[in-house]
C-alpha cells in the first residue's frame, strides 16, 4: 500500500469494489455519482482505494488515472478491521472475499483512523463505491 497524502483540498478517498473485468466506464460512472452525492469534484480526491485482489483490475486503475490520484490496496484482513465503522456490512461479501465490505472499508482504511464516511456504499450492476473524508486537518 502507498502512503496517501492529504492536504487542504484533497481530503477524500474513493473506495471501490468490483467484479473482475467490470467495464471501466461503469466504475467511472459510479465513482462520479459518488462524488456528486458527496457534493465535491474529483479535485477533492487524494486516492482511490480497494482490496488487494484488485491490484491489477483495469477498471480500478482507470478510475485512479482519470482523477490523477494513486490507487492504494489493502488485504482483506486489514479491511475487516474497519467493520465497526461500516454503514453497510455484508455477510455475503465476507463469504466471498474475507471482509464485511470493500468500498466503505477501503475508503476508511486509506483515509485514516479519524475518517468518516461522506457517502456510504452505492452500487451499480457490477461495482460499489463509497467516499471517506480524512479526519486530518492538513498534510
Amino acid at each position: 500500500m502507498g502512503e496517501v497524502k492529504f492536504d487542504a483540498v484533497r481530503r477524500l478517498v474513493l473506495g471501490l469494489g468490483c467484479e473482475r473485468d467490470t467495464p471501466a466506464q461503469e466504475v467511472l460512472a459510479l465513482a462520479e455519482q459518488a462524488l456528486r452525492e458527496a457534493g465535491v469534484s474529483g479535485e477533492a480526491l487524494a486516492a482511490v482505494a480497494s482490496i488487494d485482489s484488485r491490484t491489477n483490475e483495469p477498471a480500478v486503475l482507470s478510475v485512479a488515472a482519470h482523477f490523477s490520484v494513486p490507487a492504494v490496496f489493502f488485504a482483506a484482513g486489514r479491511l475487516e478491521e474497519e467493520t465497526p465503522r461500516l454503514a453497510n456490512p455484508s455477510a455475503t461479501v465476507f463469504a466471498r472475499v474475507g471482509c464485511h465490505g470493500v468500498s466503505e472499508a477501503a475508503a476508511l482504511a486509506a483515509a485514516g483512523p479519524n475518517a468518516e464516511l461522506a457517502v456510504a456504499k452505492i452500487k451499480s450492476a457490477h461495482a460499489t463505491a463509497a467516499v471517506a473524508r480524512s479526519g486530518l486537518q492538513k498534510a
